[in-house]
Parts: C-alpha cells; sequence; structure tokens
C-alpha cells in the first residue's frame, strides 16, 4: 500500500521517538508534530491497515518490520538531503533541516544516488 508523505512522517517521528524515548505513544507522535490526538489516531489506523505499525488499544506503537524498513529509508534521505544542503549549498541548519523535511518525500532514487556520489567527493 502506498502512503503519502504525512504518513512517511509518522514512521520518521515514530522511529526517532522510539530511538530517543524507548517507547511510542499516540500523545507522544501529537506532541512531537503538533497535531492532535485524534488525527494521529486515525493516521495509525491508516498505518496499522497497510502493515506499517502494531498498537495495543490506546498503547505502545511498535513498528513493524515493513514500517521499520520504510522510516529508515525516509530517515536516511532527510539525513543525507540535509548534508547536502549543507554541504554542497552552504545552506545553515535550519533552513536545510526544513527543506529536508519537504524533500525527502518527493526526490527520486537516481537524484538521491547522485546527492551521495556528490558528497563522497565532496569528502
Amino acid at each position: 500500500m502506498k502512503i503519502q508523505e504525512s504518513g512517511e512522517n509518522y514512521l520518521e517521528t515514530i522511529l526517532l521517538l522510539e530511538m530517543r524515548n524507548g517507547t511510542v505513544r499516540a500523545v507522544d507522535i501529537a506532541n512531537e508534530l503538533g497535531y492532535s490526538k485524534p488525527s494521529v489516531t486515525r493516521a495509525m489506523g491508516v498505518l496499522k491497515k497497510a502493515g506499517y505499525v502494531d498498537q495495543e488499544s490506546y498503547g505502545t506503537i511498535r513498528l513493524t518490520d515493513a514500517g521499520r524498513k520504510r522510516a529508515n529509508e525516509v530517515y536516511g534521505r532527510h539525513v543525507l538531503i540535509k548534508e547536502f544542503l549543507m554541504t554542497i549549498l552552504s545552506l545553515d541548519a535550519v533552513t536545510a533541516e526544513t527543506d529536508a523535511c519537504r524533500i525527502e518525500h518527493i526526490v527520486s532514487p537516481l537524484t538521491v544516488e547522485r546527492m551521495r556520489e556528490v558528497l563522497r567527493e565532496k569528502r
């Protein structure tokens, strides 16, 4: 099942919260993203149906293997793009972070690979 940008943002946020806190609840996601808890609950239903998360009734949210793979892909693109923007284009960290958050969802695999190559050449 194809998920949209918002779904990828949720997966990435769950991954980051899990790394930081160990466990993730809907309220943690809502606080992190500035969304309402009902919005997060609806999104978790979509991600659960797609096979990306498991959630105990009103409890801990866990990434499935497929969800973890997808979240790591999104986060990996994010980190790469941010580094590219800062290193190659000399953008400040705040601008690079903001732009990377948007670009990571639309960039082609070919562009990601080329960015990776350019960064390797720069090092």
